[in-house]
């Protein structure tokens, strides 16, 4: 077992630092963040304008007014989160190098724009709402990086215009801006005009068949979750943040998939995907953290003799509630501790299987595309993310009991550790 742990910190440790340190993917993770709350803003509002039942006790008048009056809310949104996410990304690329961090969101969101089809069923001066959504994700991501990195190269070639001295620094700071984005501007007019003369038409359409397409298809599968949740379950055991450092890899897949879900919903249609950002979020995350630690406290709560686990059953369980989960992690503790390290990647995994299977056979509905915050407690939790069905509660709950079941008898024997080394202690 040591030989083995040796041989995963030996492998894992060295990726996970790369993975931390890399600026692209930092800037990926945080540009999410930046758009966090606006797509839980517009999440709360979908879960409101479909309470269940609202249509059969409103009149279809009235029910369609009160979804009319609601649907601005996601449709400014979640409807169109790509460009929040293009501007966080572009922003926090070039904070990373030091530069003026606004400009690196501004030129972002410009060549996404530039890029983007401006007409709509042969109307022009519109852009279709798809193209600032799922559809236009993964191209306004790669937009983001390019475009930063060409307004960063033409700023240290010093193509700026400078201001003399007494000009107020806003005016200063926009005019020595001006060069750079006109550029790296113009470099994308052309691209845009050069896939014009494609078979393609447009970068959306390549990017979305050559690459967007498989990845996605790729991302939606039970075998890359399962890897992705091991992952994430194996950085942790090392005292890295897992859930941050494979987040930042499969959250443009995550949620693209989530969006298209969304868009299904919104239109009444049958759901297109099981494996979405909330699949991962409200079914293993939201069950008290990474790991599903609320069983792990509930069992302490239940079986707990040592004096220990007792204490830390009573500090855990509160955060736990709201899927905050350190004070397990840390004082169980999970982090390097081989008499877990079973369960903890185990549980994971068998939770995953049996939730893809409840949700691939109908016995419950796959997640809505409804971003549900992440400290919503258990039950409702999956409740609200499968668009207001109770079965989606009911699966987490059996989801509980299954994490238990597996931990039983490895927090037994630590439990057991704890309470003799306490009374030999006493002695």
């Amino acid at each position: 077992m040591n030989k083995f742990m040796e041989v995963l910190e030996n492998v894992l440790l060295p990726l996970a630092d790369k993975l931390n340190n890399n600026r692209y993917l930092t800037a990926l993770r945080d540009g999410f963040m930046v758009a966090l709350p606006v797509i839980i803003f517009g999440s709360i509002f979908v879960v409101i304008a479909n309470f269940p039942f609202l249509d059969k006790l409103l009149s279809q008048s009235a029910y369609e007014a009160y979804q009319s009056a609601l649907g601005p809310a996601s449709a400014a949104t979640l409807s169109i989160m790509g460009l929040f996410v293009i501007v966080g990304i572009g922003y926090k690329l070039l904070q990373h190098y030091g530069g003026e961090a606004i400009y690196g969101g501004v030129v972002a969101i410009a060549s996404f724009l530039i890029l983007t089809p401006q007409v709509v069923e042969s109307v022009t001066g519109v852009i279709p709402t798809a193209s600032l959504g799922a559809q236009g994700m993964f191209l306004g991501i790669l937009t983001a990086f390019v475009s930063v990195e060409l307004y960063r190269f033409f700023v240290n070639r010093d193509w700026t215009i400078k201001m003399p001295a007494g000009v107020p620094d806003a005016v200063s700071r926009s005019f020595s801006s001006l060069i750079p984005i006109t550029l790296t501007l113009t470099v994308f007019l052309i691209v845009r005009i050069a896939f014009s003369l494609t078979p393609f038409v447009t970068v959306q359409d390549f990017i979305y068949t050559v690459v967007q397409e498989p990845l996605t298809a790729l991302g939606s599968g039970l075998a890359a979750t399962i890897v992705a949740v091991v992952l994430i379950q194996l950085f942790w055991f090392f005292g890295l943040h897992g859930q941050i450092i494979v987040n930042s890899v499969f959250d443009p897949i995550w949620f693209t998939l989530n969006n298209q879900n969304l868009e299904a919903f919104q239109a009444g249609e049958p759901l297109p995907h099981i494996i979405t950002k909330q699949f991962i979020d409200s079914f293993l995350v939201g069950m008290g953290g990474s790991g599903m630690t609320l069983a792990v406290v509930i069992l302490i709560l239940i079986i707990g003799r040592s004096r220990q686990q007792k204490e830390l059953g009573k500090l855990g369980g509160p955060p736990g509630i709201f899927n905050v989960n350190e004070p397990i992690i840390f004082g169980l503790p999970i982090i390097m501790n081989p008499l877990v390290f079973i369960p903890w990647i185990l549980a994971p995994v068998v939770v995953t299987i049996v939730t893809y299977f409840a949700m691939a056979t109908g016995l419950v509905p796959p997640p809505a595309g409804i971003i549900v915050p992440w400290t919503t407690p258990i039950i409702l939790n999956g409740f609200l993310a499968t668009g207001n069905a109770w079965q989606g509660g009911a699966l987490q709950l059996v989801n509980l009991l299954i994490v238990m079941a597996i931990w039983w008898p490895f927090l037994k024997i630590l439990d057991k550790n704890y309470y003799e080394n306490e009374k030999s202690r006493e002695k």
